[in-house]
């Protein structure tokens, strides 16, 4: 699905999210990803939300975002209470989603200005 032809600002935008593949401005990523306004952490080594651990949560912390949205794949899957806990715990508030709900919120949140993190899983 193409999430926007157009874009205003200057920031790192989700163009296209297939099943295995998330477009970032204009290069395609096949494994899982990290994407903030200004970033791209590539070869993310998680392939399963419910595998998340709380080395994933320091990793993804060290990136100082405000807000964490997970897409997990084409469902909806929550990681683990203690994942979801270690982020409120460091104030940074998580959402799980798809990776197309994802895409859409970090599209909008980037577009303000926020310090946003989509974390894309990708099979």
């Amino acid at each position: 699905m193409d999430l926007s032809f157009e874009h205003q600002g200057e920031y790192l935008f989700v163009r296209r999210v297939g099943p295995s593949t998330v477009t970032i401005v204009d290069r395609d990523f096949h494994q899982s990803l990290l994407v903030t306004p200004n970033e791209v952490v590539e070869d993310w080594p998680v392939t399963d939300a419910a595998q998340l651990s709380l080395t994933d949560v320091e990793t993804i912390a060290a990136l100082k975002p405000e807000v964490v949205l997970l897409g997990t794949g084409e469902r909806q899957v929550f990681p683990p209470a203690e994942v979801m806990a270690a982020f409120l715990r460091r104030g940074i508030g998580i959402e799980a989603m798809t990776n197309g709900s994802a895409a859409r919120t970090y599209s909008l949140l980037a577009a303000e200005g926020r310090k946003v993190l989509a974390a894309f899983i990708l099979p």
